[in-house]
């Protein structure tokens, strides 16, 4: 008789083959999940960048309508024209290009009951105050608050002045008379706009980081006092 055949043993483990395509298939996994992560942290930092730009902005133009709600001008017939040797109004209003840190940007220079004192100091009185943009080191724009009590002197560039916002990449201010008229720059000293303050002035910022979008903020104040054209009077 002959002896029954012997069974082979099973084979038991992977083959090379199968481990190498485990592998392949893991690591597409792990690939994207954290490519996913990447993108859900690099999305929460633009998030968070964006509202750090929308505050800080908005702390800005909040801080220029309170000092333009609270300017200050003279009145007629206290007013009157100026003469060639006469003495600048200290309420005038002043709306021009900045010449400041060679940059070309607007100017904005009123007077204003919102005095901010710097040494901490709690006391009401009309101050000037100036808007202008400064340069940084690395050559990054930033507007800037000057505030000084009277007597006034030429606007001057300090490194003490407030920085209200910095990213800054263009600024308009737009002045409207009593007929709805805009004009981009103003002097309520001059002949051109019959001595009158503005009605109204409307600020556009854009704001951004190198290589972002950049993104617009506006906003329109209506001054609580104006002085109308003597011309009309």
């Amino acid at each position: 008789m002959h002896a029954p055949p012997l069974e082979l043993k099973q084979k038991t483990g992977f083959t090379l083959l199968e481990i190498m395509i485990s592998i392949f298939i893991f690591s597409i996994i792990i690939t994207t999940v954290f490519a996913s992560y990447r993108s859900v942290f690099f999305s929460a930092e633009k998030i968070n960048a964006g509202l750090d730009l929308y505050g800080m902005t908005g702390s800005c133009l909040n801080r220029i309508s309170l000092d333009l709600n609270g300017i200050a001008i003279s009145h007629l017939p206290e007013y009157t024209k100026p003469e060639f040797d006469s003495i600048p109004d200290p309420y005038r209003v002043v709306g021009d290009r900045s010449d400041m840190s060679g940059a070309d940007f607007p100017r904005l220079r009123f007077s204003s009951r919102s005095h901010v004192p710097l040494d901490g100091s709690v006391y009401e009185s009309v101050a000037e105050i100036v808007y202008y943009v400064s340069e940084d080191e690395g050559s990054n724009y930033m507007l800037r608050r000057s505030d000084r009590l009277y007597p006034y002197g030429p606007p001057e560039e300090q490194a003490d002045d407030p920085v209200l916002c910095e990213k800054l990449k263009s600024l308009v201010f737009t002045y409207y008379d009593t007929e709805g008229e805009s004009y981009d720059s103003w002097n309520s000293e001059s002949e051109d706009v019959s001595y009158a303050t503005p009605k109204s002035i409307n600020i556009l910022l854009e704001v951004g980081d190198e290589g972002v979008a950049s993104r617009l903020f506006e906003t329109m104040v209506m001054l609580p006092v104006v002085r109308e054209a003597i011309d009309k009077k």
